[in-house]
C-alpha cells in the first residue's frame, strides 16, 4: 500500500474540513444539485471520451496509485547476479526451476532458456514495454481528463445557479438554493480536480515511470544472461540504471 498517498488525501480532506467546521457548519456545504453536476458530469465525460471497457479500468488505475507493488531495482539487481552465478555453474537450462513473480521476468528467462536469439529476445520484451508504456498512458490520460472536466462542470453548474437565481429574484426564498448551486458547483469541481484527479495523476506518472524503469533493467538482465555476461560485469551493467547513492547502498548492503 502506498502510504503517502493515503496520507496525502486524508490530510487535504482533513484540512478542508477542519476550515468548514471552523467557519460553520458542514451541512451548508452538502447540495445534491451541485454533485450531480460535477460528479455526475465529470463522469459521464469519461464515457464520451472512452470505450466502454475503457472507462472501467479507471478502478485499476486508482487502485494501482493506492497499492503499488514494483519491486526495487536493487533487489531485481541482486536477484540477476544470483542468477547469472546459477547460469555460469549450471547452463541456462538451470533457470526453468527457478519461480519468478513478475511475468515479465519469467517470459524473458523462458525465452532463455528456450534458446531464442538475443535480437529475438529484445525485440520481444521491448515491444512488452511499449504495449505496458502505452496501457499506463491511458490510464494517466483519463485522470487528466477528470482533471479537466471537473472544473469546466464546476462553471457549469455556477452559470445553472445564476440562471436560476436571476429568473427568480422577485422570490426571495429561491436565491439561497440557486446561489448555493453557483457556489458549491465550483468548489466541488475544484476539490475533484486538485484534491483527487492531480495528485493521482502525478502519482501514477511516477510509478509507471519506476515499473518501466524496472521493465528495461530486466530486459537488460535477460539478454547479460543470454550472452553468458559473469556475474560480476553484469552486476556492474545493471548499476547504470541507478542513481549513485542507490548503487552505493546496494554495494554497502551486498558487504
Amino acid at each position: 500500500m502506498d502510504i503517502s498517498t493515503i496520507i496525502g488525501l486524508a490530510l487535504a480532506f482533513g484540512f478542508i474540513l477542519m476550515g468548514i467546521l471552523l467557519g460553520g457548519e458542514l451541512i451548508l456545504f452538502v447540495d445534491a444539485p451541485s454533485g450531480a453536476i460535477v460528479i455526475g458530469g465529470t463522469l459521464a465525460t469519461l464515457f464520451s471520451r472512452y470505450p466502454l471497457n475503457i472507462v472501467f479500468t479507471i478502478f485499476t488505475v486508482l487502485r494501482k496509485t493506492l497499492f503499488n507493488s514494483v519491486p526495487e531495482s536493487g533487489e531485481v539487481i541482486t536477484q540477476f547476479v544470483q542468477l547469472s552465478q546459477i547460469a555460469r555453474k549450471e547452463g541456462l537450462l538451470a533457470l526453468e526451476r527457478v519461480q519468478f513473480e513478475d511475468p515479465f521476468l519469467a517470459k524473458g528467462i523462458n525465452f532463455c532458456v528456450d534458446g531464442a536469439e538475443g535480437h529475438q529476445i529484445e525485440a520481444i520484451m521491448t515491444r512488452e514495454i511499449q504495449y505496458i508504456k502505452a496501457r499506463h498512458q491511458a490510464g494517466n490520460d483519463m485522470l487528466k481528463a477528470l482533471e479537466i472536466s471537473a472544473p469546466a462542470f464546476g462553471m457549469i453548474g455556477t452559470l445553472v445557479g445564476l440562471v436560476n437565481m436571476l429568473a427568480n429574484m422577485d422570490d426571495p426564498k429561491s436565491i439561497g438554493p440557486a446561489m448555493a448551486v453557483a457556489i458549491l458547483t465550483t468548489l466541488y469541481g475544484a476539490i475533484i480536480a486538485n484534491v483527487i484527479a492531480v495528485p493521482l495523476k502525478d502519482k501514477l506518472a511516477f510509478y509507471s515511470s519506476k515499473e518501466l524503469d524496472l521493465k528495461s533493467l530486466m530486459m537488460e538482465g535477460v539478454l547479460g544472461l543470454k550472452r553468458g555476461e559473469n556475474p560480476r560485469m553484469l552486476e556492474e551493467t545493471l548499476h547504470t540504471f541507478l542513481c549513485p547513492a542507490d548503487r552505493e547502498a546496494l554495494k554497502a548492503a551486498a558487504g
